[in-house]
C-alpha cells in the first residue's frame, strides 16, 4: 500500500487554489490549467493576500532575518548582479560571508534593481502553510519566489518558464504583457534561452494579454507563455508562485527507467559496429523498437508493473516535495504526555508505503524504513488512510500498546498529535 494522505484537498473554506483563482478545482483544471492565461482581479477573489506577503515582510526579511544566497538574488535588465555586491559576513558569531547586506540592498535596490526572493516556501512561515495546502489541492510541487522592482524598471526581458506560475500583485503596479507560446509545455530541460530568437520574435508581435495589475490581483500563465513586466509608478511587490506540473513525460522517463530490468535491452551491441555508420545501426534501431513494444505491451497486461511504474512517479514526487513542518519540541511534550483518548493522524505530506512480512510489518518512506510488530498492521493501516485515530480505538492493539506505537510514529516524523 502507497499513500501520502495527511490532509483533505482544497475544502471550500481553505482551497487555496479559490483564493487565487476565485474558481473551484474542477473549473480551473477544465479551462485554465496548462492551456490558457487566466487574469482574476481582487474584487472577485474571497480576500486578500495580506497575510502571505507585505512591503513591511520583505523589509523585515532582509534588515532582521540573515537571509542567505541563494534565497535572495538581484537583477536588471535581464542580468543578474555579483552577489558580492549586496552581501557581506553577519559579523561576531556569525561569520557567514554571503548573508544578505541590508544597506549594499538598500544601495542597490535604489539604483534600480530589481530585489527576488527565493525559495519563500521553505523560509517565510505564511507561505510555508500556504503552499502546503495548495500542493495538497493541486498535486504537484510548488515554489514561491517574490519580485520587488523599483519604479518604473523591468526585471527580465521577454521569457517563458518551464513551470506554471500564478502572479500575485502584492503592493504597486506591474504592467504584464504576455505573448501565446513558440513551444508549448516546455520541459525543464527545455529553457526559454534555447529558443531566444523566436521568444523575441513572438515578444515583437501582439500581445495576448496587455494588463496592468493592481495589488490583489492574480494572474494565472501556464508554462511555456512568454511574459515580460514594468512596474509602473512606484515599487512593487509580487509573488511568482511557481508549479511544476508533471506531465505525461514524467510517466514516459519513469517507464524507460523501468525497462532496465528487461534482459535482453541491456544486451551489448556487436563488437566491431561502426555507430557513425547509419546503415548498419538503423536495423539494430528497429530491433530495439520492436523489444521496447514488446516489453511495454507486457507492462501494461501486468497490473502489478503498471503500480510499480505508478510508485515511480510518487517517488518523485516525495523527492520534491516536503512533508508539513514539525515542531520538535512541541512534538516532545505531546509525545510524552499521551493517553489513550488522545489522537494522532499521519503527518500532512508524508508518502509511505506499509508492507508486511513474517517477522513484521514496515512503513517505507523515502528516507528510512520503520519496522513494528506484526499486531501493529492493522493499526498502521488505519493510520494511513489518513484520518485522526483516537490512540485507545486503534484496531489491533490495546491501549498502552498504542501509546507506545504512537510515540515512536511521532518521534520518527512519520505522526503528530491532534490538538483538541
Amino acid at each position: 500500500m502507497i499513500t501520502g494522505a495527511g490532509g483533505e484537498r482544497g475544502s471550500d473554506h481553505r482551497s487555496a487554489l479559490r483564493r487565487l483563482t476565485g474558481v473551484d478545482l474542477d473549473t480551473f483544471a477544465d479551462r485554465f490549467w496548462g492551456v490558457a492565461p487566466k487574469l482574476t482581479r481582487s474584487a472577485d477573489l474571497p480576500g486578500s493576500f495580506e497575510d502571505l506577503m507585505t512591503v513591511d515582510a520583505v523589509d523585515e526579511l532582509i534588515a532582521e532575518r540573515g537571509v542567505r544566497t541563494p534565497f535572495v538574488r538581484m537583477a536588471k535588465d535581464g542580468r543578474l548582479v555579483d552577489r558580492a555586491k549586496f552581501t557581506a559576513s553577519g559579523g561576531f558569531g556569525a561569520e557567514i560571508t554571503d548573508q544578505v547586506d541590508s544597506g549594499a540592498v538598500l544601495e542597490s535596490f535604489a539604483a534600480g534593481n530589481t530585489l527576488v526572493l527565493q525559495g519563500l516556501h521553505r523560509l517565510w512561515p505564511p507561505l510555508i502553510h500556504f503552499v502546503g495546502d495548495l500542493v495538497r489541492e493541486l498535486g504537484h510541487p510548488v515554489q514561491v519566489n517574490s519580485y520587488v522592482t523599483p519604479a518604473a524598471s523591468q526585471g527580465f526581458s521577454p521569457h517563458y518558464d518551464v513551470h506554471d506560475v500564478f502572479v500575485v500583485q502584492i503592493a504597486g503596479t506591474k504592467r504584464w504583457t504576455v505573448h501565446s507560446p513558440v513551444h508549448m509545455h516546455p520541459l525543464d530541460d527545455q529553457p526559454w534561452s534555447d529558443r531566444r530568437s523566436a521568444v523575441e520574435e513572438r515578444a515583437s508581435q501582439t500581445s495576448a494579454l496587455d494588463v496592468v495589475l493592481e495589488p490583489g490581483d492574480v494572474l494565472y500563465l501556464p508554462r511555456g507563455w512568454i511574459h515580460s513586466a514594468q512596474a509602473l509608478g512606484t515599487t512593487t511587490v509580487h509573488l511568482t508562485i511557481g508549479v511544476a506540473s508533471f506531465n505525461d513525460y514524467d510517466i514516459a522517463q519513469r517507464t524507460l527507467e523501468a525497462l532496465a530490468d528487461v534482459e535482453a535491452l541491456r544486451a551489448p551491441l556487436p563488437a566491431g559496429l561502426d555507430p557513425t555508420d547509419l546503415e548498419s545501426v538503423g536495423p539494430h534501431v528497429r530491433r530495439v523498437l520492436d523489444a521496447m513494444r514488446t516489453a511495454l505491451d507486457d507492462m501494461a497486461r501486468d497490473p502489478e508493473s503498471v503500480r510499480r511504474l505508478a510508485n515511480r512517479l510518487a517517488d518523485r514526487y516525495d523527492a520534491l516535495v516536503r512533508p508539513e513542518p514539525v515542531r520538535p519540541l512541541r512534538s516532545v511534550t505531546a509525545m510524552e504526555a499521551l493517553s489513550g483518548e488522545d489522537s494522532i493522524r499521519l503527518r500532512p505530506g508524508i508518502l509511505a508505503r506499509i508492507t508486511r512480512g513474517a517477522e513484521g510489518v514496515s512503513l517505507v518512506l523515502r528516507n528510512k524504513t520503520v519496522t513494528m510488530p506484526l499486531q501493529c498492521a492493522d493499526a498502521l493501516e488505519h493510520l494511513l488512510a489518513g484520518s485522526p485515530c483516537r490512540l485507545d480505538l486503534l484496531p489491533g492493539l490495546d491501549t498502552d500498546d498504542a501509546v507506545v506505537v504512537a510515540r515512536r510514529l511521532i518521534r520518527e516524523g512519520i505522526a503528530v498529535s491532534v490538538t483538541h
